[in-house]
């Protein structure tokens, strides 16, 4: 027996999930970073690890972690603090990486594994998690409406991963010079710290 599916519901999630995953955040600044020094081919894992990371993210939230984080609540602060010292060294790596060049094995993009492992840590994943759990869990009976926005996220994740990663590697005919690499990058690392800020001030 299929599910019934709310389609006013539905939509609605899509264009939640469309605003909340292609705009600017840590994952699609690291992304655009990663694409202008490596390229796409390189960020693939990376692109796979934001996309396939955050929606098991969801998927564990939506069956059941929520309520261990409702149940202890310091358990919250503790991924949020972790998250933004992650996202500060993050930063750091970002702002001291230069231009790569051929045949040099030192700058590395994320793997697959850290950048799946970066969405328990990353605070805007988690409010878009959030998010969609309490405000669209009535689009479908349990488990399939988890399952139907996991996996919704996991393709509009992948798509805007690759997207923000695209921009990046067409900037690169446009950044050529070491100088030029190095202020974009100080740019990305100063971006990326400053969505810490949400974070930093919440009361």
């Amino acid at each position: 027996m299929e599910p019934a599916v709310s389609q006013q519901l539905l939509l609605a999630f899509i264009v939640f999930a469309i605003v909340g995953l292609y705009t600017p955040g840590p994952n699609n600044v690291m992304l655009l970073a990663s694409g202008l020094n490596f390229g796409l081919r390189r960020t693939l894992p990376h692109v796979a690890g934001v996309g396939f990371g955050f929606a098991f993210l969801v998927a564990v939230v939506g069956l059941g972690l929520g309520a261990v984080f409702a149940a202890y609540p310091v358990l919250q602060s503790v991924l949020k603090y972790a998250g933004a010292a992650y996202l500060v060294y993050l930063a750091l790596a970002i702002a001291r990486a230069g231009p790569v060049a051929t045949g040099d094995a030192s700058p590395q993009p994320l793997t697959f594994w850290q950048a799946a492992v970066f969405q328990w840590v990353n605070v805007k994943g988690w409010v878009i998690a959030i998010g969609t759990i309490t405000a669209y869990a009535a689009l479908a009976s349990y488990p399939w409406n988890i399952l139907t926005m996991a996996l919704l996220l996991l393709l509009l994740g992948l798509s805007s991963a690759v997207t923000w990663t695209l921009f990046g590697a067409a900037l690169q005919s446009l950044i050529r010079s070491p100088r030029a690499v190095r202020i974009f990058n100080w740019v990305m690392a100063a971006l990326l710290l400053a969505s810490l800020y949400p974070v930093l001030t919440e009361g």
